[in-house]
């Protein structure tokens, strides 16, 4: 994830949230692999590039969803995702989010549960 602040209408700052894919990436650098593996290796490359297909397979929201609970796990939160207390939370484990960025990622991870 990287967080951009950005500009909204006039004199309006708004962070924005970009996520960033590389699976594409991965998942070629695995089928090459793949191709020149040894028989005792194939296993595992077949089970990475699995893991890589279905993780490619997110939405935009669900990736953000996975990072904001990620980002609450490092902080020790577990209470309630919808309650404020999450959004000073997250607040408190990315400071630069600003109130709005870390409402909507908050919806995005009540809106997608693991």
């Amino acid at each position: 994830m990287i967080r951009m602040p950005g500009i909204m209408g006039r004199n309006k700052k708004q962070d924005v949230v970009l996520v960033i894919r590389d699976a594409d990436m991965v998942a070629a650098a695995l089928s090459r692999a793949l191709a020149e593996a040894a028989p005792e290796e194939r296993p595992g490359l077949e089970r990475a590039a699995a893991l890589v297909k279905s993780t490619a397979a997110a939405t935009d929201d669900q990736l953000r969803a996975r990072w904001v609970r990620s980002r609450l796990d490092e902080v020790g939160f577990t209470g309630d995702l919808s309650s404020v207390a999450a959004v000073k939370a997250l607040r408190q484990a990315e400071p630069r989010l600003s109130l709005l960025a870390a409402v909507q990622l908050q919806k995005a991870a009540v809106a997608h549960p693991e």
